[in-house]
């Protein structure tokens, strides 16, 4: 890779490596490990192809579709599910509010990956409906589905009045 293009590259990862990593953040209900691997190896995964991409007409968007595929991917393989802890880490307490947040992360956490993703990129990501099933490989009918059975599940695990959680 020339130059140029290593610039190019590294000013666009600097500018979107933030973005992609809450996205992860969401998408893994709050595994930051996981969400820094996912990012991680998204960017590997463009710098590796940037002539390519590049070319794209939207290469966020693009970054965004790799991030949900390496989630969906990950999240299929059978060792996805181990984690190896002998003792909690001391955090600081994060600004805002931690209960709201720890609320919202254990209910994502508890949908299904592919129902996970969806909410995020429908309502996170704010895209639309064809946009998220060209993200996550699959027809515009199985998000709209996932969409209901995804949301329907919020509702059980939040309570019908989900406005509670956003009051200040």
């Amino acid at each position: 890779m020339g130059q140029a293009r290593a610039d190019e590259y590294a000013e666009f990862a600097a500018a979107r490596a933030g973005h992609l990593y809450r996205s992860a953040c969401l998408l893994t209900a709050g595994d930051t490990h996981l969400a820094e691997d996912l990012v991680q190896e998204t960017l590997g995964r463009i710098y590796v192809g940037w002539r390519r991409v590049a070319r794209v007409g939207n290469p966020a968007g693009y970054a965004q579709t790799v991030l949900t595929r390496a989630f969906l991917a990950h999240h299929r393989r059978r060792s996805s599910t181990e984690r190896v802890t002998a003792t909690l880490p001391d955090v600081a307490a994060a600004s805002g509010d931690a209960t709201l947040r720890v609320t919202l992360l254990d209910a994502l956490g508890r949908l299904p990956a592919k129902d996970r993703a969806v909410v995020v990129l429908r309502y996170w990501e704010d895209r639309s409906i064809q946009e998220t099933a060209d993200a996550m490989n699959t027809s515009s009918a199985a998000v709209r589905t996932r969409c209901v059975r995804a949301l329907a599940r919020l509702r059980d695990l939040l309570g019908e009045d989900v406005g509670e959680y956003a009051r200040p």
